[in-house]
């Protein structure tokens, strides 16, 4: 699969707005300018002024001041949803603001992070960088990790008469819309164990409804999101209907994790005492490598100090659960980790080891 690097994920209105009060235009083109080149040097610009100094005088600036875009996702998936919950985590006024943008995915993310101003952060799928290995060679001095946050699981969803991923081979299989997470890392997987398929990308909604009447030969749909996933908890399907298998093995372990859907997941579709083999994409925070001397560098290490630091409310009651299981420390195969979140946890040895 292809796709134009260049492109820009459509925003909604209200974020889009919002991003772009946040914008100065002294600081938005480090990323299309290439800041990051091997004989660049950066020379610290003016720091963002003091909330205290600005916001009585000049509210606009007070606001921008150390304001923080963060590339999430779709409004139905997993990303969006931590994306805002770490905003409203965070959020000390004029002191920082974080603004969390709905996005085509945590795939088209990587594109938001490399071309779209005024975005400083994102949430990524770690296989969304296979595809960049040749067009941005130099990929991984242009991204750095931030959080290793959570693992994305393959649902692999089939009519009665499937029994097994096997029996996929040449039937039609949908990946949902292009753009979304199942349909750049769902070929890619199957691409990988030697499953070749008639592949689709409409909704899944579609979808869906094709496999329950039996029409236009849908055999299966594939998710690929944090479970569990609502579709599958609140819908109702005729007997048959059931997740299939997905073995981990050797051509998977570059970015995959091995993983299992179970009763607990999905009541409705897995016997109790039964685990239906998987595997999972690891999805992290990310953000740009900024010059250590820049501006947007100070607004995402007090980011990372606000997030590390108040990580514990994340894990109260109010917010996902899978916040509970994040350990700080965790890394990101292929990149390296953000310098200011290093710093902090070089600084908190014992806080990083303290949400595994």
């Amino acid at each position: 699969m292809q796709r134009l690097i260049g492109s820009r994920p459509l925003l909604s209105l209200a974020a889009w707005g919002a991003l772009f009060l946040a914008i100065q235009p002294s600081l938005v083109d480090a990323q299309t300018t290439n800041a990051l080149g091997p004989n660049a040097r950066p020379q610290r610009t003016n720091p963002p002024p003091k909330p205290q100094e600005t916001a009585k005088a000049k509210p606009k600036e007070s606001i921008n001041a150390w304001t923080v875009g963060l590339a999430g996702g779709l409004l139905e998936g997993a990303p969006i949803r931590f994306a805002s919950e770490m905003a409203r985590v965070v959020d000390d006024g004029d002191n920082l603001h974080v603004l969390p943008v709905v996005t085509r995915g945590p795939t088209e993310n990587v594109n938001s992070l490399l071309y779209l101003r005024g975005i400083d952060a994102a949430i990524i799928n770690s296989d969304s960088l296979d595809e960049y290995k040749n067009q941005v060679p130099d990929i991984q001095r242009k991204i750095t990790y931030v959080l290793n946050l959570f693992p994305s699981e393959l649902h692999v969803f089939v009519r009665p008469e499937i029994q097994s991923l096997n029996d996929l081979a040449g039937k039609k299989v949908n990946f949902n819309t292009q753009g979304t997470a199942a349909a750049y890392s769902g070929p890619l997987i199957f691409s990988r164990v030697g499953l070749d398929v008639e592949k689709t990308f409409i909704p899944h909604q579609v979808a869906l409804e094709q496999m329950r009447k039996g029409e236009g030969g849908m055999a299966a749909v594939v998710f690929i999101t944090s479970k569990p996933i609502d579709a599958f908890v609140r819908g109702r399907f005729e007997p048959g209907f059931k997740f299939v298998a997905v073995p981990y093995n050797r051509k998977l372990e570059d970015y995959y994790l091995p993983s299992n859907l179970t009763a607990a997941d999905y009541p409705n579709l897995i016997n109790q005492g039964e685990r239906v083999e998987t595997i999972a994409v690891p999805t992290a925070l990310v953000a740009f490598n900024w010059p250590t001397t820049s501006n947007r560098y100070d607004r995402v290490a007090r980011f990372v100090d606000h997030l590390f630091s108040r990580l514990d409310r994340l894990q109260g009651p109010g917010f996902d659960p899978k916040w509970k299981s994040i350990n700080l420390a965790a890394s990101v195969p292929g990149l390296t980790r953000f310098p200011a979140a290093q710093a902090w946890l070089d600084r908190h040895p014992r806080g990083s080891q303290a949400s595994k």
